[in-house]
């Protein structure tokens, strides 16, 4: 699949998962993908099963931002941040691709932190 295909694939995808659009959102994966979330452990095994998890979770996110996508061939990773109650998780995706679809995504979930003030001479702060 060309790239310029990729990212289109991912933009409606970020989109559908902003909308919560659940059937939209996981069109991208295929029939046998896995997702893994390193910082739980745990490994979601098929489209399908990944779908019901979504759409299981008990909190419905409140703000959804993609900050930025990168990639090249088959490897793109999504930077975004997603607020459930009012509170936003720093996340990033790797996602693999083969014929067009996803077989394989990582997920990693980061709570925001308070910057230290030792380190403020040498930093700018961002939004």
């Amino acid at each position: 699949m060309q790239e310029d295909k990729i990212r289109e694939a991912l933009d409606a995808h970020w989109s559908a998962s902003a909308a919560g659009d659940l059937d939209a959102e996981h069109d991208i994966y295929d029939d046998d993908a896995v997702c893994d979330y390193p910082q739980s452990g745990e490994r979601i095994i098929g489209r399908s099963n990944l779908q019901a998890l979504r759409s299981h979770h008990p909190d419905k996110p409140s703000g959804f931002n993609v900050r930025r996508i990168q990639g090249e061939g088959n490897l793109w990773v999504t930077e975004y941040t997603i607020a459930y109650e009012g509170r936003a998780a720093y996340t990033v995706s790797i996602m693999e691709f083969c014929d067009g679809k996803v077989i394989h995504e990582t997920q990693y979930f980061s709570d925001p932190f308070e910057a230290p003030g030792w380190r403020s001479q040498w930093v700018q702060q961002i939004a």
